[in-house]
């Protein structure tokens, strides 16, 4: 969930009174936020010794999808409206003296097609900025960036003093070496190409390089007179900067995608219009495409729908009419009305800062939150069940048991890890067919979904190095894994791993470990002398980069066959004279190698088991069943 930081004072100016810690902490849960921090008696604590110190400041969750509470003023207007201190907002286009003719107008080139196609713009008239709310206004921008911008890759925003520039304005695509402009805060012009080296060192800026990078033309906005606007999604230009006299704001936004450029194209141009002469009003501008069709963004009309009273009541168990239902949705922003055909409907109209209602059930959540979810009847349900654990989790319960009873300690690594940590550091090579990748890791620690319980066990003793050897860790949890041939393109499978640090390797210590675990799992040991047993695990010795040479060795299990016929064990006897084997490998164990060590910062010899539990899961059911 992300984290707003807003300045206390102002938001209690913008409520209309001031809260307690508790009362605001109570509104925020009913509005369905969450008070994470209050800066007040750390900032109180500095004054005193005489240190500087900013206003106290309130950091609140939202939930993530609700990109108009991403500021202050999109909180207040919300607690406001939830509060009923104030009417929805109802936003307007306010067109030029002379209407649609006389609108700001930006032409679109072809090239743009070849990096980012898609472009949209708003006018914010006659606004009215202090340090505080300018300082919202760029905040609100970089949230909405890390947030559904995707760093700038779907989006990016752009922000300019109108009074600067003259129209029309051209949105082009040129090769680097063809664009030089003076970019913002720098005081001599650089060429495109020459941008990209100074913005290397510059830890806000380099990480959007990469997104046009190797493209073989840039976006560029000009005005009338050639003064660049923007080279997007990286930096606007310090000609049109904003400053706190800016009294015309232009906000353009270009993307590679739709939906995402009309909904934040819509967040920036509605949270910020209550800083117009006249509140809540947007001046559009036009938008020529290379194919001569235009469009007149932003569309900030009201999406309208229908609710049922009876859709709602049946979900939260209230007996609701539907004016009551109705005066509950006007508490989450949205503008009602009766259906004048059908007592049971309401005609809801959703607002353009409201693009998270996509269906019914979310009004119904509207209307929940509204009523109180602490105030819904608590309602037994209609049908029961009876739960039980699943076959995997029993089992695994099983090993995490008998392990902690060996004195093993259990841990709980993230499942996510990065990419050298499940590769590399174990000295292990990717063939890009195993491992599920994080399109958009939120940073280099959590790229993959581990594909081993091994690497955060090692993170683990890499973080507790001071504790006293020996040291004996264990996890059974899921790694997953790609599997093209499922629906959802994966899998997930239930490991079990350990690790034992000491100043000697071990191996006969997590030998044991496995030994103990298959023994509660009434799985026997196969020994060398028997390979006419029907079921069974055995040891054999393997070679893995990841451990140490000849010290190292694969977790072979022998099952009972599904189904067995009278000629069953006659087939057996067959294979195994003809040392035909359908035993399947279910793990490893062995003595680290020291470079995976090193790579992870041990200093001592480390013995490492892990094992899938999948394979036991048919044939402890029959077991389980039967001690039930």
């Amino acid at each position: 969930m992300p984290t707003v930081a807003v300045d206390k004072a102002d938001l209690w100016e913008k409520l209309g009174q001031e809260y307690s810690a508790e009362e605001f902490d109570k509104l925020c849960f009913e509005y369905g936020l969450e008070i994470d921090e209050d800066t007040t008696e750390e900032v109180e604590e500095a004054i005193k010794k005489g240190l500087p110190a900013e206003r106290p400041q309130l950091k609140i969750e939202v939930p993530a999808n609700r990109y108009d509470l991403l500021c202050i003023e999109g909180i207040s207007r919300a607690l406001n409206v939830f509060l009923g201190k104030i009417p929805t907002p109802q936003y307007k286009l306010a067109y030029p003296v002379g209407g649609e003719p006389n609108l700001l107008t930006i032409t679109v080139h072809p090239d743009t097609a070849k990096i980012r196609p898609l472009f949209a713009g708003a006018i914010l008239r006659n606004i009215k900025f202090t340090p505080r709310s300018y300082a919202s206004f760029i905040d609100l921008q970089d949230k909405l960036h890390q947030n559904i911008c995707r760093r700038r890759q779907l989006v990016a925003i752009g922000t300019h003093d109108l009074d600067t520039l003259k129209a029309p304005f051209r949105y082009e695509a040129r090769p680097p070496k063809n664009i030089k402009f003076t970019p913002l805060n720098k005081d001599q012009a650089y060429t495109a190409e020459e941008l990209m080296t100074v913005y290397e060192s510059e830890k806000h800026l380099a990480k959007y390089l990469p997104i046009i990078r190797d493209s073989p033309v840039y976006p560029i906005i000009y005005d009338a007179e050639d003064h660049v606007l923007s080279m997007p999604p990286i930096i606007n230009s310090e000609h049109s900067k904003i400053t706190l006299n800016t009294r015309n704001v232009f906000i353009d936004c270009t993307a590679t995608d739709q939906v995402k450029l009309d909904i934040v194209v819509n967040m920036v141009a509605t949270m910020f219009s209550e800083y117009c002469e006249e509140p809540f009003t947007i001046e559009p501008v036009k938008i020529v495409f290379p194919d001569a069709k235009t469009r007149i963004t932003p569309d900030i009309s009201e999406r309208q729908t229908v609710a049922h009273a009876s859709y709602i009541n049946s979900c939260t168990k209230l007996n609701l009419t539907a004016q009551e239902a109705s005066l509950l949705l006007q508490k989450m922003s949205h503008r009602t009305a009766l259906s004048p055909s059908d007592a049971d409907e309401i005609i809801v109209n959703i607002p353009a800062t409201r693009p998270d209602i996509f269906h019914e059930c979310d009004l119904m959540e509207d209307a929940a939150i509204a009523y109180g979810f602490n105030n819904l009847p608590d309602v037994f349900p209609t049908t029961s069940t009876v739960a039980q654990p699943l076959a995997i989790s029993k089992l695994s319960d099983v090993i995490r048991r008998e392990w902690a009873l060996a004195g093993w300690v259990e841990v709980l690594p993230l499942i996510l890890c990065s990419h050298e940590e499940n590769f590399e550091w174990l000295n292990h090579e990717d063939d890009n067919n195993t491992a599920i990748k994080i399109a958009n890791p939120k940073s280099l620690e959590f790229q993959v979904v581990r594909t081993t319980l091994v690497a955060g066990l090692l993170k683990t003793i890499r973080e507790n190095r001071s504790h006293a050897l020996p040291i004996r860790i264990f996890e059974a949890s899921d790694v997953a894994f790609k599997d093209v041939g499922r629906e959802r393109q994966a899998r997930n499978e239930r490991h079990a791993a350990a690790v034992w640090c000491n100043k000697t390797a071990g191996f006969e210590v997590v030998h044991g470990l496995l030994d103990r675990a298959m023994k509660m799992l009434e799985i026997p040991r196969i020994s060398s002398a028997d390979n006419k047993a029907a079921v069974g695990y055995y040891i054999k010795e393997s070679s893995d980069p990841m451990f140490f040479p000849g010290r190292a060795a694969t977790i072979y299990y022998r099952a009972l066959p599904e189904k067995r016929g009278k000629f069953s064990a006659f087939k057996q006897t067959v294979q195994n004279a003809m040392h035909i084997s359908h035993d399947v490998p279910i793990g490893v164990l062995g003595i680290l190698h020291p470079t995976v060590l090193e790579k992870f910062e041990i200093g001592f010899p480390c013995s490492a088991l892990e094992f899938t539990l999948e394979p036991f899961k048919k044939q402890m059911h029959k077991v389980w069943t039967n001690d039930d």
